[in-house]
């Protein structure tokens, strides 16, 4: 790849509009336009969770592996009709997901966000997450779209609960457990 952004800004985007990959242009306002720049707010998301944990961390390789993901992603949505994300993205999360949950104990009541910093920032990542699917079932209503990209979605804010749930208890940390606080 050649010197591609040589030039940053191009005040093509004044108007309002933005450029698809297709060369198209949008609306920045657009669903589509939504759906990227959600995807690439949650990759934000992951970066800074991997930037809390250490370099060594066995998590480290999955979650630049989703990084990769999400960027793929993102681009599904820059050009319309295309399709990156599949059944084997699927596959592997689904897989990644059974391996991390197959020794926490289940669930008996709901858990807050937090326990440690880097399992409150997982748990951000997964709020961004949902909030992308949201965006994304949007665009399903209004343009075609692959929905293995939303089924993805759905999986990895699975996966992201399950990992926060890892790292609260990891080092002696604690998951925080939710109290009814109704008429207190």
């Amino acid at each position: 790849m050649g010197n591609r952004l040589s030039k940053i800004y191009t005040r093509t985007g004044d108007d309002g509009s933005t450029g698809l990959a297709d060369g198209s242009r949008i609306a920045k306002n657009a669903q589509r336009v939504d759906a990227m720049g959600s995807a690439d707010e949650l990759n934000c998301h992951i970066g800074l969770l991997i930037e809390d944990l250490s370099t060594g961390d066995e998590l480290v390789p999955m979650l630049k592996r989703i990084q990769h993901h999400l960027f793929d992603l993102g681009g599904e949505f820059a050009i319309p009709g295309s399709r990156v994300i599949g059944e084997n993205h699927i596959s592997w999360l689904e897989e990644t997901l059974d391996k991390y949950n197959e020794f926490l104990p289940p669930l008996k009541n709901f858990i807050l966000p937090g326990g440690s910093r880097a399992a409150a920032q997982c748990h951000m990542a997964r709020a961004v997450c949902r909030r992308a699917e949201r965006v994304v079932v949007a665009l399903g209503h209004e343009d075609s779209i692959n929905t293995a990209s939303r089924h993805y979605l759905n999986r990895l804010s699975d996966l992201l609960f399950v990992v926060a749930r890892v790292l609260a208890r990891r080092d002696g940390a604690q998951e925080i457990l939710w109290e009814q606080t109704s008429g207190q």
